[in-house]
């Protein structure tokens, strides 16, 4: 028998018993569809991951430690003399930025609406050390910090406070940021629930607002780029060591955290996620395959008949297993065929979606590997599911089968 011949003999079986087999290769639709869709989730919040934090893999963030270590310095703070220190020509090759960040809360007024703010006090190099943007208007200019300007540049959460999402209307108004008035020069693009409820202000007029004359909460740092990080972080610690009479890294009484490492655990973490989410789609191809499986010896008893007597006029025992072997891979190629249209179908659901629903997520991605993986494996669940009925079939005695 050939392979032709088989392939015949299993159509005519499938129409035979169209409610059994559509419900046998449902369970393979399912679990085809269920790979297709979460390699696309996986991968597209990678991506969209990646493409929102990865500018950021090149920042280094300095941050003041809690205590000295036993046999260390007293702590000293961070200040904004380390900052001259990190921007002289020439002391650290690696840095191409540096910026300054003096934190604290203060209440944002506009008219006779109010917000609490979260305010920075910093640089224009802001934008790119924290990989942000504006959507509107301007940064403030170095100028702007040397002349203690009165201006600020606000979130977006805080816009849809005070001037009710009107960004036209935002910009050029005075606001009262504490006891100062302040103009608003710029409106920040989006950066998630946690970043947009901020203002930004020049480090030199934060001084009127906050308390500490020239500390600092942290310092930010950009590398030239994602090979430079550690030297720049090497470099950063060795200014800062000078800076604060540091002569062992056991008693620094700073912090330096590279967010490339950061970036690269969230990713670890995605990755070991997307293998769970994997294996229980695996577990569902898995009972796909058992059902197929339950159904095929179902099908070899009933036609006990039908082998007997082509046993009985010379089919020899590889046609027979030949035979529902390509019916047991029929069935499953019938239900990979139906679980790549419907999983092809889902990603690109979720791509016009999940943008709107979930924004911060990142839309799926249509893979074709993995398209090609999900149908492959289903018509390998289909050669395993079928091996032990044909053998089964194959075993046969003809005068047992002929009378059964």
């Amino acid at each position: 028998m050939g392979v032709r011949e088989a392939v015949v003999i299993a159509m005519h079986s499938m129409r035979t018993a169209r409610l059994r087999t559509l419900l046998t290769a449902a369970g393979i639709v399912l679990g085809v569809a269920a790979v297709i869709v979460l390699i696309g989730l996986g991968t597209g919040m990678r991506t969209g991951f990646n493409a929102k934090f990865g500018p950021m893999s090149t920042s280094i963030t300095v941050s003041k430690t809690n205590q000295a270590e036993p046999g260390g310095n007293s702590v000293k703070s961070l200040t904004e003399s380390d900052i001259v220190a990190l921007t002289r020509p020439g002391a650290a090759p690696s840095v191409v930025a540096v910026t300054p960040l003096r934190n604290g809360a203060a209440l944002i007024s506009y008219e006779d609406r109010d917000y609490r703010a979260s305010l920075a006090g910093t640089t224009p190099n802001y934008l790119a050390v924290r990989n942000r943007s504006i959507l509107a208007g301007s940064m403030f200019t170095d100028q702007d910090n040397r002349d203690r300007a009165r201006v600020v540049v606000l979130g977006t959460r805080v816009v849809r406070y005070l001037f009710d999402g009107d960004v036209v209307k935002a910009l050029n108004s005075n606001v009262r940021v504490g006891r100062l008035t302040m103009r608003v020069v710029g409106v920040l693009a989006p950066g998630g629930e946690d970043l947009d409820g901020v203002g930004v202000v020049p480090l030199n007029s934060s001084r009127a607002l906050f308390a500490g004359g020239t500390n600092l909460n942290g310092i930010g740092v950009l590398a030239t780029d994602v090979n430079s990080v550690p030297a720049a972080t090497a470099q950063v610690n060795r200014i800062l060591d000078e800076q604060h009479g540091i002569t062992e890294p056991g008693q620094r009484d700073y912090n330096t955290t590279q967010m490339v490492q950061q970036l690269l655990q969230v990713n670890g973490f995605i990755d070991l996620l997307q293998r769970f989410t994997l294996a229980v789609a695996g577990v569902a191809l898995f009972v796909g395959a058992l059902g197929l499986a339950n159904i095929m010896v179902v099908t070899v008893a009933e036609r006990t008949s039908e082998i007997g007597i082509r046993k009985a006029i010379g089919a020899r025992r590889a046609a027979i297993m030949k035979q529902f072997l390509v019916e047991s891979m029929s069935v499953s190629g019938v239900g990979g065929v139906g679980g790549v249209l419907l999983g092809i179908v889902l990603v690109l659901v979720g791509r016009e979606l999940m943008p709107r629903v979930l924004p911060g997520m990142g839309a799926p991605e249509l893979s074709v590997l993995g398209v090609a993986i999900a149908f492959a494996v289903s018509l390998v669940i289909g050669l395993l599911a079928g091996c032990y009925p044909a053998y089964r079939a194959a075993r046969l005695h003809p005068v047992d089968a002929l009378g059964y």
